[in-house]
């Protein structure tokens, strides 16, 4: 399957680049933030673009439309680790993806896309965060929750 198709590669660049910044390294901007203003400025751009790609999705399946692309699975790793990681870890807490009804749908759709749940390990990738940045979690304690169930039905048919 072709995730990047010529057709619509130049609009699938330019949604990589919107989801980049704000979101997929947004979430670091906020974990690593050293002052409570940059904490504050960049978990306020991480939840607004949150918020505009939940209504982008109430009105189309994907980012780019009706086909699953590229652009899809760069949130895809985000949206993965927010809730079991980035909310706590990072306090990045001011809403879940399960808040979010359309994000939350999308990623147990693409969570139950073939072949992308055996690509997906939850206790490591908790393993992994909690363990590896003794400086925000010193105690190296990795929390049993949240409880995330990505096979239950999704609404994006």
């Amino acid at each position: 399957m072709n995730f990047c198709p010529e057709d619509l590669k130049e609009k699938i660049d330019r949604t990589i680049d919107a989801i980049y910044q704000p979101i997929n390294n947004g979430v670091y901007r906020v974990g690593f933030a050293t002052s409570q203003e940059a904490y504050e400025e960049a978990v306020t751009e991480l939840f607004e673009a949150l918020d505009y790609w939940e209504k982008v999705l109430e009105k189309q399946r994907y980012l780019c439309g009706d086909v699953l692309t590229e652009a899809d699975f760069c949130l895809f790793t985000t949206l993965l680790r927010f809730d079991p990681v980035y909310y706590v870890h990072f306090k990045c807490n001011i809403r879940h993806i399960w808040d979010y009804p359309n994000l939350w749908n999308y990623l147990k759709d693409l969570y139950q896309h073939p072949g992308i749940k055996e690509t997906c390990n939850l206790d490591h990738i908790k393993r992994h965060y909690y363990m590896s940045h003794p400086h925000i979690n010193p105690s190296g304690l990795i929390p049993k929750g949240p409880v995330i169930n990505l096979d239950e039905p999704h609404n994006r048919e």
